[in-house]
């Protein structure tokens, strides 16, 4: 057994692309109550174990946005209240809630101008939802490069997650169960590694049995036994049949998290959950690492390949197409001082359709998504077009 005690921390990713709730709702109803119940369902657990359960939620703001949307809210009303979820979501306090980009982009793959927004806006919508701003980040994908830390401290920023494959110790000792100081150009930001084979067994199905075991095993081996050890571990919270089992005695949280709270109550574990905010308080890192870009679905060895998004000739066209309608947005505002002034309208439409468009699912699922991305580039560069149209027909500005 561990020589020590084991902090756990433990994570679900939510997430859907935009305007999915509404399409499910016709499309699949089925499916659409499905994930509807596991937001309601992760809460009532956190709600049931408030004494001793300590869970982290990641929102991405355009799934808060459908949450918010009138139509959705009425549509779904009989499966889920949702504001009233939401407000219970707000006064949990066992529930740490992380921030995301906004619209889910690969950040190591959208153009740098467009990541503050992004991350402002993930930001600021956890705080006007739930009451109070995130302090960690979970990049969605898992998608991470050393380029963002001056972005992620900026946005107000304290701890992001990261794959922990792609962790590079200064010390060379390679130690998951620990968080690290990550610097870059001069900006600094905890990372905390998430534990790839622990959180893909939370993912598909565990035990508490199992769990505490592996751990207890795993930390036992670890370069630094006798230290606090902290485990991460974080998967999708609304995908897969583990998750959206309406059985609950056969789900996540009826297999396997009911009974490892209960286990923790009796004091039968070892293992204690523990909020990220929390424990960094208590432990603040001082060991440096780099973190190798990457993402949950690539390899340790893999050096900066996010094949699963631009691996084929079409998901890179359609990237490159939304880098160029961002750079030729960012030149129209920049053309004149002005320019909002005449042109803002079509600018902001523009602006609305290149952020949507970063999102990942787009280019995830290959072909069978790229539509959907396009169907948003199209109207971004009509509404460029007119922007542009509208400038070059003003009168030049007088020089100072």
């Amino acid at each position: 057994m561990a020589r020590t005690q084991i902090f756990h921390a433990l994570g679900l990713h939510m997430h859907q692309p935009p305007g999915n709730l509404r399409l499910l709702f016709e499309a699949n109803p089925w499916e659409a109550e499905q994930i509807l119940r596991c937001y309601e369902r992760a809460l009532r657990y956190a709600e049931q174990y408030a004494d001793v359960a300590r869970l982290h939620v990641s929102f991405s703001g355009v799934l808060l946005e459908q949450l918010l949307d009138p139509e959705v809210v009425a549509r779904y009303r009989h499966i889920v209240d949702i504001p009233e979820m939401l407000e219970r979501y707000r006064a949990a306090d066992n529930i740490e809630l992380l921030g995301l980009g906004y619209y889910h982009p690969i950040f190591p793959l959208i153009p740098h101008a467009d990541w503050t927004e992004q991350l402002q806006r993930g930001r600021a919508i956890i705080g006007e939802v739930f009451g109070r701003a995130p302090r960690g980040f979970w990049p969605p994908e898992l998608a991470f490069s050393m380029e963002m830390i001056p972005a992620l401290v900026q946005a107000g920023y304290d701890y992001a997650i990261v794959d922990g494959v792609h962790v590079r110790p200064e010390d060379g000792i390679n130690d998951i169960f620990r968080p690290y100081v990550a610097c870059h150009q001069g900006a600094c930001l905890t990372i905390v590694p998430r534990d790839r084979d622990v959180s893909n067994a939370q993912a598909r199905g565990l035990n508490p049995r199992w769990f505490r075991d592996e751990l207890s095993w795993r930390a036992t081996l670890s370069p630094r036994p006798d230290a606090a050890r902290l485990v991460t571990t974080w998967s999708d919270g609304e995908n897969g049949g583990w998750f959206r089992q309406t059985h609950e005695p056969s789900g996540f949280f009826g297999h396997f998290f009911a009974p490892y709270m209960e286990q923790y109550r009796g004091g039968d574990t070892s293992i204690i959950p523990m909020k990220l905010s929390d424990y960094l308080d208590r432990q603040r890192p001082v060991a440096h690492a780099r973190v190798q870009t990457g993402s949950w679905s690539v390899g340790p060895s893999t050096d900066a390949d996010l094949a699963p998004w631009i691996g084929s000739e079409s998901q890179r066209q359609a990237i490159d197409q939304v880098r160029r309608l961002s750079e030729r947005y960012w030149s129209l505002c920049r053309s004149r001082p002005d320019a909002d002034r005449f042109a803002g309208e079509a600018l902001n439409r523009a602006r609305h359709q290149i952020l949507e468009a970063e999102t990942s699912c787009f280019l995830y699922w290959g072909e069978a998504w790229l539509p959907h991305l396009q169907a948003r580039t199209r109207p971004a560069a009509a509404a460029l077009d007119e922007a542009a149209a509208i400038l070059n027909a003003q009168p030049p500005v007088d020089p100072v």
